[in-house]
């Protein structure tokens, strides 16, 4: 039995999650996906081949797994326990609207803080 490992530890072996209680968590709340089936207990096993959906951040991860890991060690070494099928893209950047700053140099004065407030705040409307 020494190729099969609880999903919630190889998530955390692999260095999905910072601690293995939020790996626990996310299989407790069923939105991970052993080969296409919902996974609901931690202690499911996964063994090499399996492949693992679940939500990260604001993607989705696809992962095939190709070693179930001893421990968890350096990030080089987790990224050896798995393939990942459909990496996650380059989010664009969102776009901030222009919020005019003071640049007259030293303090602001009271009026100056009303005029630059009204503007921060039609500039976000």
């Amino acid at each position: 039995m020494a190729d099969r490992i609880r999903i919630d530890k190889w998530l955390w072996h692999a260095r999905f999650f910072k601690t293995r209680s939020l790996a626990t968590k996310l299989v407790a709340s069923g939105r991970v996906r052993l080969n296409s089936q919902p996974v609901a207990k931690p202690a499911v096993q996964v063994a090499p081949g399996d492949v693992l959906t679940f939500p990260k951040d604001d993607h989705v991860r696809v992962i095939r797994v190709l070693a179930p890991g001893t421990r968890r060690g350096p990030a080089p070494e987790a990224q050896t326990l798995y393939e990942d099928l459909d990496p996650p893209q380059p989010r664009p950047r969102e776009v901030q609207p222009h919020v005019p700053r003071y640049d007259e140099g030293g303090r602001p004065s009271k009026r100056d803080r009303r005029l630059l407030d009204q503007t921060r705040r039609e500039a976000l409307e």
